[in-house]
């Protein structure tokens, strides 16, 4: 899961993303911060270009054209399923985001009585579950233990995997990030239909392919990264992929 934070104090910013980097080294969470930054347009060029579900930090009152709510409600068009915190010294401005429709996970005032890192720790927690369970979508999600981290992919993401040159461990290539882990390709294509064995070595998302070079055997993903097939694989991942 992509983190964002978008705070125009730079103390208050500084100390949102140390809570949040400390809390998931600490429990070798699958999550990153993408961007800490005090400027909304950042944040918003990047989910145009970035398939990602996200966690959202928001001050309410950024000093730029565009307030925190406004910048959720954007952000609600190209990420629908994310989660979005807004942190804030006014309170009394938390009717707007019923008036700008977004639907928000918690919003956190801060002031002297407010515990701002439990609060920011808690939505860390609720998101992850949510994203874990697959709770906002019914989207099937693939999902593996890599040490004591719990990795979800959504499978639309997954492009293909393959054997490792370590013993024993699989590289899954999603359209954002390559994660090794130890596993049994055969196993890895009794997972989906969309998964088709189309080598020893690699077995491929049937759905993110782009071209089939018959003499080259090489395999376009949407992406533009390249596996292979075998010769007698060949024939059978053209018919299902064309289907």
């Amino acid at each position: 899961m992509d983190i964002f934070i978008c705070e125009d104090d730079q103390q208050q910013k500084e100390k949102i993303t140390n809570y949040i980097k400390n809390y998931i080294m600490i429990e070798q969470l699958d999550m990153r911060i993408t961007l800490s930054t005090d400027n909304p347009d950042e944040i918003i060029d990047y989910v145009k270009s970035n398939k990602v579900t996200g966690l959202y930090f928001l001050d309410v009152d950024l000093k730029h054209e565009k307030s925190g709510i406004v910048l959720g409600a954007e952000i609600r068009k190209y990420d629908a399923r994310g989660s979005i915190v807004f942190v804030t010294t006014h309170s009394e401005l938390t009717y707007l985001t019923f008036l700008y429709k977004v639907e928000a996970l918690d919003y956190i005032i801060k002031d002297d009585f407010t515990d701002l890192q439990k609060r920011v720790i808690d939505c860390i927690v609720t998101a992850n579950e949510r994203h874990l369970s697959g709770s906002n979508e019914a989207k099937k999600r693939f999902q593996i233990k890599n040490g004591d981290k719990v990795i979800s992919e959504d499978y639309d993401n997954i492009l293909f995997f393959e054997t490792s040159s370590k013993l024993h461990k699989i590289i899954m290539h999603t359209d954002s990030r390559q994660v090794e882990f130890y596993g049994k390709l055969k196993e890895i294509e009794e997972n989906s239909a969309d998964f088709y064995r189309c080598h020893n070595s690699f077995v491929v998302n049937i759905e993110n392919i782009s071209a089939i070079d018959k003499k080259t055997r090489e395999i376009t993903m949407v992406n533009g990264e390249v596996c292979y097939s075998s010769a007698r694989f060949l024939k059978g991942l053209q018919k299902v992929w064309e289907k």
